[in-house]
């Protein structure tokens, strides 16, 4: 049985609809008008193996951070409901990822518990259309949202477009382990007998 979720967000500001499969193969459709942001989810999903269509239709005249806030709250939230209950999930996930000069180290806990450190310096403000601080800002809502205890750290990069892109396909496959089902697992990974 496929892990779906559909969500949509409407604000004032945006206005987002997705469809999340996290027993995908990586395929997507993504449009959030924002050219960079969508190579960045593009690749999330291809590394995480997760099926994506997203539309985002944000206030861009404004700039891209309420467009980018929000889709993380949209998936986060889809994540969430993708879960479900949760059982049988391995909960934790790590990868490091080189892209090129660049090595991410992205590990997280599915724990209900939201909690984000972001241990990296992107030297540069924009790549492409896209402000690079808007990469926490993302991690930030997809944490909420979905629950998840993050820690990204980089440990060698000066590019910042590979620093970026490390770090994304490193989130995808983290996601990836975290969200597989392991048989031995009975009920959810935990002593206290919830997540």
């Amino acid at each position: 049985m496929m892990r779906t979720a559909t969500m949509r967000r409407q604000t004032a500001e945006t206005n987002i609809s997705t469809t999340l499969n996290i027993d995908g193969t990586g395929k997507s459709e993504i449009a959030t008008g924002i050219g960079f942001f969508d190579h960045m989810l593009l690749l999330l999903t291809k590394h995480g193996f997760m099926d994506l269509q997203l539309i985002a239709q944000g206030d861009l005249q404004v700039d891209g951070h309420h467009t980018v806030e929000d889709t993380g709250i949209v998936l986060g939230q889809a994540l969430t409901k993708a879960l479900g209950d949760k059982n049988g999930i391995k909960r934790y996930g790590t990868a490091f990822v080189p892209m090129d000069e660049a090595l991410a180290m992205v590990s997280l806990d599915i724990s209900g518990r939201p909690f984000l450190v972001f241990d990296v310096a992107i030297p540069s403000e924009r790549i492409g259309d896209f402000d690079s601080e808007l990469t926490e800002e993302f991690l930030r809502a997809l944490t909420v949202h979905a629950g998840l205890t993050l820690h990204v750290r980089l440990l060698s990069g000066k590019n910042s477009h590979h620093i970026v892109e490390a770090i994304f396909k490193a989130l995808g496959r983290a996601l990836d382990e975290a969200a597989s089902i392991d048989e031995r697992i009975v009920g959810v990974m935990s002593s206290k007998g919830m997540l």
